[in-house]
């Protein structure tokens, strides 16, 4: 008798746990859309997810939020009843984004759990590029792709060459020279002469030989058209001057110099504008054989170094001094000085002032 009333008992009180287990449940036919490949200039596209509502009380969308402004969304507004289907769609506009599209939205509704991730794929073409977009640096007509020619490492025994493109925007031919042209540098345009809507080519080639520097190394050339100076006609020619300490042997790099510093980094703490800050950075040749000093760079004028002796024998110990004018400067600070040496491990060596300038 006692085993029936608790029977009987048990299913009354489930029946209000089950009500509570009805709920609804959000089926994606897919949560991953591909769009393949599409053209950056066609517009926007769109994909559409369809959600079925797989459990037993109606189903609410109630927002869509997208990883970025790039896509719009529009969902089913109204419920969606048991065993029916509703949708989310996406719009992405490719306009200004060329390259990988991967882009998430998350879903969310009335269902346990909520917060369903979908996902956008493909790849955008990039549209064609206008003349005035290609060759955007202007010297009267005459168009450049870039007023910087870069040529990044180039070592002391190295020739290495640029090319910048150029586009002929007038109606007339342009004739193309170069003035003002350091003696390690050669700039060649090809053709010299462009006739109107005519592309061409400025080779720029950095003999590192011919100059007497070590480092980060800018110069100028100017750009003539048809023999005169037009404003803006200066281009620039960068390049890093290094030793190529690839092809040294395991013996000569065992002799080679060592640089040790005793410390890289001097925070300064707290100062005034105003104050000068001075700093020895101490370093120690570890090495078998002589350390040369060969350059000193400072991040900008407001830095100076002054090592006290260029050749440190093995074993020896040296210093630079460092001096900081925190005149014009206030907040943060961090000023760096690079040590150019030729120690075939670490011929670059940055050490730095750090600290806080407190206006007046």
């Amino acid at each position: 008798m006692k085993s029936i009333l608790f029977t009987i008992l048990f299913a009354f009180c489930s029946i209000p746990f089950l009500a509570q287990t009805n709920t609804p449940v959000p089926q994606f036919e897919k949560v991953v859309h591909n769009y393949g490949e599409i053209l950056e200039n066609n517009g926007p596209v769109t994909a559409e997810f369809k959600v079925k509502n797989t459990g037993d009380v109606p189903l609410i969308i109630t927002r869509v939020a997208t990883s970025c402004g790039c896509t719009a969304s529009n969902w089913t507004r109204e419920p969606i009843l048991p065993e029916t289907e509703g949708f989310v769609n996406i719009t992405y506009d490719p306009r200004g984004r060329p390259g990988a599209i991967n882009q998430r939205i998350t879903v969310f509704t009335n269902a346990p759990g909520s917060g369903i991730v979908l996902s956008l794929r493909g790849q955008v073409l990039p549209r064609e590029k206008t003349k005035e977009e290609i060759y955007r640096r202007r010297i009267g007509d005459l168009g450049l792709t870039n007023s910087h020619a870069s040529l990044g490492i180039v070592y002391v025994d190295q020739q290495k060459t640029d090319t910048l493109k150029m586009y002929n925007f007038g109606k007339e031919k342009i004739e193309v020279s170069f003035d003002r042209v350091p003696k390690h540098i050669t700039v060649t345009p090809v053709p010299s002469t462009l006739a109107p809507g005519q592309e061409g080519e400025i080779i720029v080639s950095f003999d590192a030989k011919g100059v007497d520097d070590w480092g980060y190394s800018v110069s100028r050339a100017t750009v003539m058209v048809n023999k005169q100076r037009i404003q803006g006609n200066i281009i620039n020619i960068s390049a890093r001057i290094e030793e190529d300490f690839s092809k040294l042997t395991k013996q000569e790099l065992d002799n080679a110099p060592k640089i040790e510093f005793s410390e890289i980094t001097k925070d300064f703490g707290n100062v005034d504008e105003g104050d000068v800050i001075e700093h020895e950075f101490v370093f120690t040749n570890a090495g078998k054989s002589d350390l040369v000093i060969r350059k000193i760079q400072a991040s900008c004028g407001c830095t100076t170094v002054a090592p006290k002796v260029t050749v440190i024998k093995p074993g020896e110990q040296s210093s630079l001094s460092a001096s900081f004018r925190t005149r014009g400067f206030t907040g943060r600070q961090s000023k760096t000085i690079t040590v150019i040496t030729n120690d075939p491990k670490s011929s670059n060596v940055v050490l730095r002032l750090t600290g806080t300038v407190n206006k007046k």
